[in-house]
This record gives structure tokens, sequence and C-alpha cells, in this order.
């Protein structure tokens, strides 16, 4: 099976054609509806520019955070839209609903090279309706918008794990074809499954060894060394019978991580010290502390400097790496040392030669945050979960629904 991308799109002819494009605009806003991590916008620029270069009238449909089926203010597109037109160096109109009159009209009055935002996608209830019939009749509202001779571009990749109507719907009435993030996506993450350089590490952090489970399934057999960091190491700590006090535990898995600690004991990586603290606040007491001795009370909000350094000893000296999820709590200066650590071993990595890919989400931001290059990795994924589930083996419905 095949999948068309956009070049083929545009050897095919799209000016004055009307072009829906599903992008991933949903970036992170602050209490003010300040965008803080503009990244995903810039990150789906160059698949728009194409298609403005070319003549397109270009509709874009995207979500923000996650409304319940209904208009939020707080979420609405507005600031994505000023930054997008920022980014693209043109105007972008920002239609005042979904796919309502104001969104038709607008749609009727593009000319060649024109770039219309819909309102966040998720305002509208069918978008996520697991009833086939309801996000039928969406995904035929958003094609009404470009025409019976549009065209449908899937470029947003933190979404096409989602069975939505403007992700999966869409492309089953509409000639369908990949842009360009996700093409470069795809092709990355396969490199990742077959054919590894080794030595291979994954470093996987967050809060719930349940979300990441079946990532470790899959990868554990495949690599020369997994650590694990950030919350969901506590709940292997507690595995090998340590007392984790007060930190973040998943009591429902630790048979679970015994089970994989005893299967891949010669892959599995643990923190061997933590940085402890008081209570979980920005200000609040801490130490370090040996991993068996955590104090009654207290909880783990970073792994220590041992750790740190004997993690990025690992990584430094691998040819391939993978990376989801920080090692502590970084948004907190003082308990963001792990994470950097960990981050600048994968930069220093990089510039050995090694294909490093930082796998999204939390990971992707802590990049940002903490002031690294993003051209200190191979490749910094915008959809975390969605790269999880390629990783994992899963048939992702908005890549499946692409291929001819």
């Amino acid at each position: 099976m095949t999948v068309k991308t956009l070049e083929d799109l545009l050897n095919e002819g799209v000016e004055g054609r009307g072009v829906l494009v599903r992008s991933d605009l949903n970036v992170p806003l602050d209490d003010n509806g300040q965008i803080t991590d503009p990244g995903r916008i810039i990150a789906s620029v160059p698949t728009l520019k194409a298609l403005v270069e070319a003549g397109a009238k270009v509709v874009v449909t995207a979500h923000l955070g996650r409304p319940k089926g209904e208009p939020d203010p707080k979420l609405s597109l507005a600031p994505v839209a000023a930054k997008l037109a920022q980014e693209l160096g043109r105007n972008v109109q920002l239609a005042g609903d979904v796919v309502g009159g104001d969104a038709l009209a607008r749609s009727e009055g593009l000319t060649d090279g024109d770039v219309l935002l819909l309102e966040n996608i998720r305002f509208d209830p069918r978008e996520t309706s697991k009833d086939d019939a309801q996000r039928a009749k969406l995904a035929a509202a958003l094609v009404e918008l470009v025409g019976d001779d549009g065209a449908f571009v899937s470029d947003g990749f933190g979404v096409v794990h989602r069975k939505q109507a403007s992700v999966y719907d869409v492309a089953k009435l509409l000639p369908h074809y990949a842009g360009k993030l996700v093409a470069a996506e795809v092709e990355v993450l396969a490199k990742l499954t077959q054919d590894t350089e080794r030595p291979y590490a994954v470093v996987l952090g967050g809060s719930k060894v349940s979300d990441k489970l079946a990532v470790i399934e899959a990868l554990a057999p495949k690599v020369d060394t997994l650590v694990i960091g950030g919350g969901m190491c506590f709940t292997f700590l507690a595995a090998q019978g340590l007392s984790v006090g007060s930190s973040l535990l998943q009591e429902e898995m630790i048979e679970t991580c015994k089970g994989l600690l005893d299967r891949y004991a010669d892959v599995i990586h643990l923190p061997r010290d933590i940085v402890a603290a008081s209570k979980f606040a920005a200000d609040a007491d801490s130490k370090v502390v040996p991993a068996h001795e955590i104090p009654d009370g207290w909880m783990g909000l970073d792994i220590g400097p041992e750790s740190t350094d004997r993690f990025a000893a690992l990584l430094t000296e691998a040819k391939t790496v993978f990376w989801n999820g920080p090692m502590g709590v970084f948004e907190f200066e003082n308990f963001a040392a792990g994470t950097r650590g960990v981050a600048e071993a994968i930069v220093t990595a990089t510039g050995k030669g090694a294909f490093t890919v930082v796998g999204g989400g939390d990971s992707a931001a802590a990049v940002r945050a903490l002031g690294l290059p993003d051209d200190g990795f191979s490749h910094i994924s915008t959809g975390g979960g969605a790269s999880l589930e390629y990783l994992e083996g899963k048939e992702l419905p908005g890549i499946a629904v692409l291929e001819d």
C-alpha cells in the first residue's frame, strides 16, 4: 500500500482549488491566553506555505485543548491564527464558527493563495463522536468548504491516532495526501522500528507506568538500554521492594513492573538516587537521597545527580536514541537538573552522529523550556501519543485511511 504525499498533490496542480488541511495547532497557553510554545504552529508552516505558493485556497482545521463539544472562548484559535499569520507572512482569516454560516461565507470568498482557519474543530461534538454517522455529517460539511474538486491534506501528526471527523472521515470523501509533517514523522518513526543502528537507547519518563506499558513491552526486546525516570520510576522502585514515601505510585502496576524487571533486568536502568521534596511545590525543601532512602512523607520530584551522570554515560555512547517523558518536574527549576542532564547527553550523542528522536509532548516542551537547541536532536516529534502508538505497533487510523 502507498500513501500519496503533498508533492503528488502539487504535481497534479492546486491553483484555484480548495484544499482542506488538518493541522496540529494544539499549543500550550498561559493564564492570559498567550502561547508559551509555538512549536506545533511552526512545524505546520512548510505544508501550508507550499500550498499557498502554489495558488490553493487553503482551509485549515485544528483543535486546541479539550472543549466539551461546545464553544469555549478560552480555547478559541484566535491567538493561533495571529501566530500562524506571523509565521506565514500573510493574513490568516479566522472563521467565527466551525462549519457554520461564517465559515461557509468566508470559504466562498477565498481567492488563490488565501488561508482560512476554522474555529476549534472540537467545538463541534461530532468531531470526536463514536457514532460513525455523526462524524460523517461533520466531514461532509468540511468538504463543502473546499468544493467538489477539493483535496485533503493530513498534516496533524499529533492526532493521526484518533478516529475523528477531521482526521479520518474527511479522507474518505476527498482525494487525500500526507503533508510534509506527517510524511516526515512516519519516516522517522519507521527508522526506530526497522534496522536501527546500535547501541539503541530508549529513555522513558512521565508520570504513569500504565501510559508507557505498551511501548515498554514493544521496545524492551529490541533495545540495548531502557532508562526509566520521571514519576513512573517510583512504581518500578516499589516493585524492587523499596519504600517511595509519598512519591507518585501506581500500586496496581507493581506486579507488572516486577515482571518487566525480571524479564529485562539487563536492559532496564532505574535511578539510584532521587531529589526528594517535602511537598509538590517549586519552593519545597529538597535533598538528594539514595533511591532506597526516600523519607516518609517526602516525594521524589527528580532523578539525582548520580543517576543523571550514569544515564548520560549510557546515552552519549548510543547510536540511536528515542526519548519520551521528562525525568522530573522540569517546570520547577529545583527539579529540572535530571531532565536537563539527559537532554544534554542526547544532544552530545547527536553531535557524535547518533540518530536521536524526541517523542513529542512534555519532552518537546522541556527541550524548549530548558533552552536547548532544536537542531541538537535529529527530530522532535509533534505527536507524543501518536509516536508511542506507532512504536507499539498499533495501526493509526489517520495514517491507515491515507493508504491506497
